[in-house]
């Protein structure tokens, strides 16, 4: 974590990720870019539907290979690089046939290293292979929930999940949130821990720094009039006047549960999450 020193109030807390680790003076590669269109919020009617949202610095998607498929084939680590539109860093790596492709860089990865995807890899970092053929209390990142549907678990940064159990075809996964996940255990995941763990720690330390991510001012409820919000109006500090409390729109939230009970995957969830005040 990089710390500043205190020449103004908003770099007095300032602090920002170690982007030592990545590699100097590269560009990204030409071919794995794509422009993205910002919506700024709003659907395709021009309504905001997403408040908070608009402005930032521009930016180039890097296409991410999530699969990681090419099996019993060794990728060489070309670069560490910044994405702009993840948490996480990437790496850059070239397979065997010549093939460039990024994938999300998991820690202590090196530019020079080799990783493999195949059914009897090694357990070092960054390989990847099927659940199965994985020892319980291994860490695993950028796990698959359908076969060949590429990473969708553990993919932001620093976040990792634990193998529990492999039993009748299936894995048993502790993901960050606490939450126990069974999943088919011929999916793929990687070894080790997505790179980047100290981002949760970055003190943004002014308002214009959340302007260059693209994030717009949250104005509080409270401050508003009774129109605008159920929390709106009062001359002064005000509590909030309702015995629950609301969003904008006067939709119940706090403690509310949003998940769908009828959903088809509550099937695989062996236990639920739990909630932060509970957490030890």
């Amino acid at each position: 974590m990089k710390k500043y020193k205190p020449t103004s109030a908003s770099r007095r807390n300032m602090t920002s990720p170690d982007y030592r680790v990545l590699t100097k003076g590269v560009r990204p590669h030409k071919p794995l870019l794509k422009r993205l269109k910002s919506n700024a919020g709003r659907n395709s009617q021009g309504r905001i539907t997403v408040r908070h949202q608009g402005g930032g610095n521009k930016k180039l998607y890097r296409m991410v290979d999530f699969k990681q498929n090419r099996m019993d084939m060794n990728a060489k680590v070309l670069t560490l690089e910044y994405d702009p539109y993840r948490t996480a860093f990437i790496a850059k790596v070239q397979y065997d046939d010549g093939v460039i492709s990024y994938i999300i860089a998991p820690e202590k990865l090196a530019v020079g290293d080799e990783i493999l995807t195949a059914d009897a890899a090694p357990f070092k970092t960054g390989n990847r292979m099927r659940l199965k053929n994985i020892v319980v209390g291994q860490q695993v990142y950028n796990i698959e929930m359908a076969p060949g549907h590429g990473g969708q678990l553990a993919r932001s940064a620093g976040l990792y999940a634990e193998v529990l159990a492999n039993a009748d075809g299936y894995t048993d996964l502790k993901l960050n949130s606490g939450e126990v996940r069974r999943v088919p255990w011929t999916c793929l995941a990687s070894i080790g821990q997505v790179s980047n763990a100290e981002w949760s720690l970055v003190n943004l330390g002014k308002a214009g720094r959340s302007r260059w991510l693209g994030i717009r001012p949250t104005v509080r409820g409270s401050a508003m009039n009774p129109v605008d919000h159920p929390y709106g109006g009062g001359e002064g500090a005000q509590p909030r006047g309702t015995r629950k409390p609301k969003t904008l729109w006067g939709k119940v939230t706090g403690g509310h549960k949003t998940r769908n009970k009828k959903k088809r995957s509550n099937q695989f969830i062996v236990k639920k999450r739990v909630s932060k005040r509970n957490r030890k």
